[in-house]
């Protein structure tokens, strides 16, 4: 309607501490307000380069076909798959939560045969029950699927054994990195991964938008060897491939203004050191841990099957689990996230990630929380939580 006029945006101040999107670092965003280039400016294509060469050092592969794909993390799930699966292929996907079961819905949709080994929400699948489920299927397996960390759990599924069965068994493996990538190991060339995908608002602290993607030498003789087109033409990766190769031939309109702020945040993570950046995570996971267990609170995951990135914590018998996060996200600005699945309810899931991952950020968590529990009754030691995990930072600054 003309003359209509929408009110003056205002966007609210939040911490953002659940399980994604994480908050970015100023330069990301003084990155998305640069000028617009053409999709083929010889300027843009060089910032492309750029970007396929920072991920190859992220993902620490030598993998030609390395790039980010636009659109969420989901997005890169689809594209791995519709390019690598073919109707009556056979697909063995591991599963031990709710982002391991979209990688079935997806494998299905593809027309794939694909079958599951489970493990219960909160843990870690047996490499052997995958080897022994390979055994017994019929017929070759085109790929096996895990998912590395499982955003709905906090799980780090290990990754190095599942690769092994796999190739024994002639098939390829894809991992689901979205929640691992750039806050903890992820060595795609040392793990023998064949394809893995991931997404940028986790722990590489960029907006959501663009999913990057790894595919080696096998994989991608895979895709050019299919007996039939991809079924999609968007994630066709013949034709993206063209984009972002020396061909340089038009597929889409990439989103520019993305690909400045990923090159930003790219170069924030190598700035910083990838060991560095993976130890600022799991120092932070651990302080956060320390401050949440001497809260009297207890997390879901075993200590060697937590991940960096993402804690999972048991909801306390008589606490509403809702009222806690709309107390911290009204009265705190800080956002944490609830379960999904069977855990709905169950389980609150914080998030340490990227630029999030600071201590301020931790300890002011730990200081809100304790309040919004004091509220409904829970009674902790008044700055537990606060003091315990600061004093695993000062452990790790002074040595002791």
């Amino acid at each position: 309607m003309q003359g209509l006029r929408m009110p003056d945006l205002k966007i609210p101040s939040r911490v953002l501490m659940g399980p994604g999107p994480s908050d970015v670092d100023p330069r990301v965003l003084r990155a998305l307000g640069m000028p617009l280039l053409g999709h083929l400016d010889p300027a843009f294509l060089a910032i492309m380069n750029d970007v396929m060469e920072a991920l190859r050092g992220v993902f620490q592969t030598t993998n030609r076909l390395t790039l980010p794909v636009s659109g969420t993390g989901s997005a890169g799930m689809e594209t791995v798959l519709v390019n690598l699966l073919e109707p009556g292929d056979q697909a063995l996907v591991v599963v031990q939560g709710l982002f391991g079961q979209r990688i079935v819905d997806s494998a299905k949709r593809c027309g794939a045969e694909t079958h599951v080994v489970e493990a219960p929400w909160g843990e870690a699948v047996d490499p052997a029950a995958v080897e022994r489920k390979l055994g017994q299927l019929p017929g070759p397996v085109k790929l096996v699927a895990a998912v590395h960390a499982e955003t709905s759990t906090g799980v780090l599924q290990p990754v190095r054994p599942l690769a092994e069965i796999a190739h024994r068994a002639g098939a390829l493996l894809v991992v689901d990195c979205v929640t691992s990538l750039g806050g903890c190991p992820v060595e795609v060339d040392a793990w023998e991964v064949d394809a893995a995908f991931s997404g940028t608002q986790k722990c590489l602290s960029c907006p959501p938008g663009l999913a990057p993607i790894t595919l080696n030498a096998r994989a991608e003789e895979c895709v050019r060897a299919r007996r039939q087109p991809v079924q999609s033409w968007y994630l066709d990766l013949t034709m993206v491939m063209s984009y972002w190769g020396q061909d340089r031939v038009y597929h889409h309109t990439a989103p520019i203004s993305m690909l400045y702020a990923l090159r930003e945040a790219l170069q924030l993570v190598l700035e910083e050191g990838l060991e560095d950046r993976f130890q600022r995570h799991r120092l932070g996971a651990q302080a956060l841990a320390a401050g949440l267990e001497a809260m009297g609170l207890q997390l879901l995951v075993a200590p060697e099957l937590r991940l960096p990135s993402l804690t999972t914590v048991t909801v306390p018998a008589g606490v509403e689990e809702l009222r806690v996060r709309r107390e911290l996200l009204n009265d705190c600005g800080i956002e944490i996230g609830g379960g999904l699945g069977p855990l709905k309810g169950r389980i609150w899931r914080i998030g340490t990630m990227g630029y999030s991952c600071q201590e301020k950020n931790v300890l002011l968590l730990l200081t809100a929380l304790e309040q919004a529990l004091r509220r409904q009754g829970r009674e902790t030691a008044p700055g537990a939580g606060p003091r315990a995990a600061d004093a695993v930072y000062v452990s790790s600054r002074t040595g002791a």
